[in-house]
């Protein structure tokens, strides 16, 4: 059997697993909910049953997505060739890796008159490893994976944008054609910054010949810009980073208008309210036109998630839905949940939840070029590999998302 066949079976477990665990839920909490109906409150036991049944779901759907990355995860190794000066930039950066010989890169990139160089040196990493970089991180950076992603060659991406249209309309054959209004356009830039990561590798490490170097440092680096682009897509100021859709100007969504983003408020401060608190989630699906709901995702963190998880219906069933298979989301609403442990958690007038059309909504600029230095002197007898990559970000369409605000108003 394969090593794809057992991770396979390996998440067909795990989803199992998952589905158990949920069904326990329920069962605990129609126990305490029964409990909080005959008596003053429900019985301790069962609440901490429940939490413990609660974390036990996180946990195994945690365990799911490192299951789903893995099967979806390539080895390096195994990609063919593009051609024979792939393979000519593959061993030279090997070689430069390995060994610190940077003479077979600097041809390469001279030959090639690179123009991605950045003002801290390095060279470019192949191209498969680039690709390979960047499928990682959109499996593991939460924001990008539901967004338009846009690959440049230039520092920044200036966009057009027409926030609204000439006036149109139906007229008959003899009526006069009353004269349209000018289109409004906005000018929308997103500028590619500096983000950076510098794993270390012993020597020893290096100068084994079965270690795939490309392979190795796409595992090293992955995690870090995953975690750094996460929190820059959620609230990044826009300033040495991408801008994030909570670092937007928020507004009623009674009073929206473009450049804002719209919000939907529970009615109560840090909470849902008592009675039907599923209401107010049904008010921020519905605050979205139809057109951006069809594709409409949900975001929020574990913790809100978990308070979620105990919503019903009105018919009884539960809101929160597990994977129906191994690529599949948890959905709510039955629309795909998505989770971003950068959101916040629930407080007194807190954007805790999000909800829109992220691939219209949020725009993710990629610069082409991963450029990685080599560092033998500064943390000896370790050698430092300066990794860095540009990426930007930004919202391109203000009616594309909408926010829940645990608050009054």
């Amino acid at each position: 059997m394969s090593s794809v066949e057992t991770k396979s079976l390996a998440g067909e477990d795990v989803l199992a697993d998952l589905n158990c665990a949920f069904a326990a839920f329920k069962d605990t909490n129609e126990e305490r909910l029964a409990q909080i109906e005959t008596r003053l409150g429900p019985d301790v036991v069962t609440e901490e049953k429940l939490l413990r049944i609660d974390r036990a779901i996180d946990e195994t759907k945690r365990r799911l997505d490192r299951v789903a990355l893995d099967l979806a995860r390539p080895r390096l190794s195994g990609a063919p060739r593009e051609d024979e000066s792939a393979g000519e930039h593959k061993s030279a950066f090997a070689l430069y890796m390995r060994a610190g010989e940077s003479a077979g890169l600097k041809a390469i990139e001279s030959k090639a008159m690179s123009t991605t160089s950045g003002p801290d040196g390095g060279y470019l990493v192949p191209t498969p490893a680039e690709q390979e970089i960047l499928r990682r991180l959109a499996r593991l950076s939460p924001i990008r994976a539901i967004a338009s992603v846009r690959e440049i060659s230039t520092h920044s991406l200036r966009k057009a944008r027409a926030t609204a249209g000439p006036a149109t309309g139906w007229v008959a054959e003899t009526d006069a054609r009353p004269q349209t209004t000018n289109q409004q356009i906005v000018d929308l830039t997103f500028p590619a910054m500096e983000l950076y990561a510098m794993p270390a590798a012993t020597q020893t490490l290096l100068d084994d010949a079965a270690v795939d170097i490309e392979q190795w440092i796409a595992e090293e680096v992955q995690t870090a810009f995953a975690e750094q682009e996460g929190a820059a897509f959620v609230s990044g100021s826009g300033t040495d980073r991408p801008k994030g859709f909570l670092a937007y100007t928020m507004v009623a969504d009674s009073g929206w208008s473009w450049g804002n983003i719209g919000y939907v408020a529970t009615g109560v401060s840090g909470g849902f309210a008592a009675g039907n608190p599923s209401d107010a989630l049904f008010n921020l699906v519905y605050a979205l036109r139809a057109g951006y709901r069809q594709n409409g995702k949900f975001v929020m963190n574990r913790q809100t998630q978990s308070t979620i998880r105990k919503f019903k219906s009105t018919t009884g069933e539960y809101l929160w839905a597990p994977p129906a298979s191994l690529d599949a989301p948890a959905t709510l609403l039955n629309f795909p949940l998505v989770e971003a442990e950068d959101m916040p958690e629930i407080g007194a007038d807190s954007l805790s939840v999000a909800f829109g059309d992220f691939a219209r909504g949020y725009l993710v600029v990629d610069r082409l070029g991963v450029r990685v230095l080599r560092d033998p002197y500064s943390a000896k007898p370790y050698v430092l590999f300066y990794t860095t990559k540009r990426v930007g970000g930004g919202v391109q369409d203000f009616e594309a998302i909408k926010l829940l605000k645990f608050g009054t108003a």
